[in-house]
């Protein structure tokens, strides 16, 4: 199925999660410090294992960085 993450077109396997998407991007963040929302609503760490994706979904994941 076909979402965007970050405003990127992807390819995933039917039945993906928000936890499969993060777990996918580069440097794979452990959670710590990410924020997701699909579709515009903000998605809790604690459901994004079992939080599944439909096709077309609009993913933003955030990743707070240390430094000024």
């Amino acid at each position: 199925m076909n979402v965007l993450v970050n405003g990127e077109e992807r390819e995933l396997e039917a039945g993906a999660t928000v936890a499969s998407v993060v777990a996918s991007l580069p440097g794979a963040p452990d959670g710590r410090g990410v924020a997701v929302a699909v579709d515009g609503l903000v998605v809790r760490r604690a459901d994004w294992s079992s939080a599944a994706l439909a096709p077309g979904a609009r993913i933003e994941v955030v990743v707070a960085v240390q430094g000024g």
